[in-house]
């Protein structure tokens, strides 16, 4: 999938996309050049063919040397498959050939959505009619890939005047929209990603992605939440991998929880893929729901094993290993959007509403 050339620059300049955005701007033309944003997507669009699955495990593959770069990885593909999924064929015509070639980058401003699709937060961008357009107000807290040379971001907007939220495009440049600097964060810092504040801007028909948002959200989710997936995926097979390979003395010990943990991995990932391939998570998202929590919780564990594997030498600068960048990047798998705690939450509420129907069903 990837090239050894491909992999060294991956594995060298993980660090270096971690701590800093030197390399942002390399990340998609990278990925672009390597072929991967073409997985599963349609060979009369430009595309390898084959389905999500293959973009999840392409994901997965980055991810397990670099998560800010599978992350900017993420937020290309789920733009890329918003394009696939919607009835806009001039929007994807226009957009498609230069996502799938890097030379255009996709971010996914959709985290709002899904909080939004769970009852979390009301949508944050406002859409008020303006001749034959609207006229769009608003903010997207966090976008990933939102590169400076130029970006194409997918946004949920209310109308203002009531009737169905819809899915859009926003631009760089675009009159009414800026992007704020880098985001402070922890980690992950070469992923581009930052805030886009919309005060004025102008949305015609012809950048609508979707009318009706409550329609096209759901359908989508099983697909943004899978591609999500990989991350976890990834970077769980990453630092066991890493946990097996340095277990030394302590292998009696570490043996068993290590394989534990590769065999629970492995039976999770099948069922996602299943549920991917079937389509089932669309109409059964609580499977969906406890794959995501599931993986998330795994990456944890993996990457605990890969210390307790390390020793001491896991706990200094001086050592050449990747524990430290490890225990970063899963830091951030429970908090992105849809979080841990907000699946948990969405669980609780969907067993409640089961609870109460089963107990006033005669």
């Amino acid at each position: 999938m990837l090239a050894e050339a491909d992999r060294r620059w991956l594995d060298d300049s993980a660090e270096l996309l971690d701590s800093g955005n030197a390399l942002a701007s390399e990340v998609v033309p990278r990925l672009a050049g390597a072929g991967l944003f073409g997985l599963g997507v349609p060979r009369d669009l430009g595309g390898q063919g084959g389905d999500v699955r293959d973009a999840v495990e392409a994901i997965a593959t980055v991810a397990g040397y670099s998560l800010a770069a599978a992350f900017t990885f993420w937020g290309q593909r789920a733009f890329i498959e918003y394009l696939l999924q919607s009835p806009n064929a001039g929007l994807r015509e226009r957009w498609l050939p230069g996502l799938l070639n890097g030379s255009q980058a996709g971010a996914t401003g959709l985290s709002n959505a899904m909080k939004y699709l769970g009852g979390i937060e009301s949508l944050q961008i406002t859409a008020t009619p303006e001749g034959e357009g609207w006229r769009l107000d608003g903010v997207v807290p966090w976008c990933t890939n939102l590169r400076p040379q130029g970006f194409a971001a997918a946004v949920a907007v209310q109308r203002a005047k009531g009737g169905a939220p819809l899915v859009a495009v926003l631009t760089a440049g675009q009159l009414g929209v800026t992007r704020s600097d880098d985001l402070d964060l922890i980690a992950l810092r070469g992923s581009n990603t930052a805030s886009l504040h919309i005060e004025g801007a102008r949305l015609e028909a012809a950048e609508v992605i979707h009318e009706e948002a409550n329609r096209f959200l759901p359908a989508i989710r099983p697909d943004f939440l899978g591609l999500q997936c990989g991350l976890s995926i990834g970077l769980a097979r990453a630092a066991l991998a890493t946990a097996a390979e340095r277990s030394g003395a302590g292998r009696a010990v570490l043996e068993g929880p290590i394989a534990a943990q590769q065999e629970r991995l492995a039976a999770t990932v099948d069922a996602l893929y299943e549920g991917l391939a079937d389509r089932r998570f669309r109409t059964q998202p609580e499977a969906l729901f406890r794959a995501r929590l599931a993986l998330a919780d795994i990456a944890q564990g993996a990457v605990q094993l890969e210390l307790q594997a390390s020793g001491g030498r896991g706990y200094h600068r001086d050592q050449p290993l990747t524990f430290a960048r490890r225990w970063r990047e899963a830091a951030f798998i429970p908090i992105v959007t849809p979080s841990v705690v907000q699946l948990q939450g969405e669980l609780a509420k969907r067993a409640a509403q089961q609870a109460a129907a089963a107990a006033s069903a005669p």
